[in-house]
């Protein structure tokens, strides 16, 4: 357990969270308002993932709705990007779900009825991954190549930015690099034929490693074990540009993933999101507290790794790291920052305003006061704006109004 989890967490979780939480007192049975609530996961993605899945195998999201007066049915969907899951939130078939950085801002572009809520994962590390025997040891030898990248997403995102500050610039043609769509998590940690590289998320990574893949760096802004350069040979070399980067130390790319919820739940029944929320933060604390790689193993069929590899990625998550998933000025930052990028890319048109990432919180920023509030065990204030930490943070978003203006 990191000194940071430590810092909060007082006891054992036991199943369900309820050792360091508060007791509830539940309502009669016939009180309860039957509702369903449909929510969408990324399990073959990074925290949100265990996290999700302990909240399935203890049914939390139905015990806090239950607390809370509903007689609830969670119909939990899995898909392997967001974008699926933005479609269905168009059409009114999804009530929450949890999504990267792009996702979120074209919605918020398109002013599509979504209300971010708290961080579903983050501080995610993106390798630059190629085949054993390649030639390519360092991203300048991705000049020329033909590199895999999810476009519209986070790897893109994180990609770009390892090119601005290693090489001068975030746009692959101005280093000749040909970036070629790669749809699934795993297909790019597979760098498939007539790819030279790609960048693949960590989990999707190690699950990759058996086939031959390998990596060279990392987002976090150090080399992983094929790099060979300047700096020497094998994984752990800080690279110093990373300390140019705003989001230094981040890495090169300030990455969190939100969960949000359709207007229409927040507005007709609040307090079933302040039930997820209170049941999110519970898994959250109880899996910060466990081992790391007994964690892993909840998704093991997701993630196909075993408890070693697999508490590599967990170690990794801001989740974990914090013990906690209430948002901050720098998590809202990171989808303010990113938008830049979108336009640079020709994704959207002008980059978000400060005043639009803090009105997407408007709406359910008093339900994530509601559930901290409710939470018997939680972060000290000062855990909020501790700055010894390899991950941003900043005031919580309850105090929204103290956010430092940004342009």
């Amino acid at each position: 357990m990191t000194t940071t989890r430590r810092h909060f967490i007082t006891g054992t979780a036991a199943a369900g969270g309820g050792a360091i939480f508060a007791p509830w007192v539940a309502r009669g049975q016939a009180a309860l308002q039957p509702l369903k609530v449909s929510v969408g996961r990324i399990p073959w993605a990074a925290g949100n993932s265990p996290m999700t899945q302990y909240m399935i195998n203890n049914k939390l999201y139905e015990k806090r709705a239950a607390e809370l007066g509903y007689a609830l049915t969670v119909d939990w969907r899995e898909y392997p990007t967001a974008l699926p899951m933005v479609e269905a939130i168009v059409g009114g078939n999804l009530d929450m779900g949890m999504w990267g950085n792009t996702p979120i801002i074209r919605a918020i572009s398109a002013k599509l009825p979504i209300s971010l809520m708290v961080v579903g994962e983050g501080h995610l590390r993106f390798v630059i991954a190629t085949r054993q025997g390649s030639p390519i040891r360092t991203i300048q030898d991705l000049k020329g190549k033909t590199v895999g990248a999810l476009l519209g997403g986070d790897p893109y995102n994180a990609l770009s930015q390892m090119l601005r500050w290693e090489l001068g610039s975030a746009n692959p043609k101005d280093h000749g690099i040909r970036i070629v769509n790669t749809p699934t998590l795993a297909q790019a940690a597979q760098v498939p034929t007539g790819m030279d590289a790609s960048c693949a998320i960590y989990p999707a990574f190690l699950a990759a490693e058996s086939s031959g893949t390998v990596a060279v760096m990392n987002s976090f802004g150090y080399t992983e074990g094929y790099y060979d350069g300047p700096l020497g040979k094998g994984a752990g070399l800080l690279l110093p540009s990373v300390k140019k980067s705003p989001f230094y130390p981040d890495g090169y790319y300030l990455h969190r993933s939100f969960w949000l919820t359709h207007n229409k739940l927040a507005e007709t029944h609040p307090n079933a999101v302040v039930a997820f929320l209170v049941a999110q933060q519970e898994s959250v604390a109880a899996l910060s507290a466990m081992d790391p790689g007994a964690v892993s193993q909840l998704v093991k069929d997701y993630w196909k790794l075993d408890a070693t590899a697999g508490a590599k990625a967990v170690k990794d998550d801001v989740l974990f790291l914090r013990g906690w998933s209430w948002p901050t000025e720098n998590d809202a930052r990171a989808v303010l920052e990113t938008s830049k990028y979108l336009v640079d890319s020709k994704v959207i048109d002008q980059p978000l305003a400060w005043s639009q990432v803090k009105d997407s919180f408007a709406r359910t920023a008093p339900l994530v006061k509601q559930a901290y509030e409710r939470l018997g065990s939680k972060p000290a204030e000062a855990e909020f704006t501790r700055t010894d930490t390899p991950d941003l943070r900043g005031l919580p978003l309850w105090q929204m109004d103290r956010w430092s203006e940004r342009s």
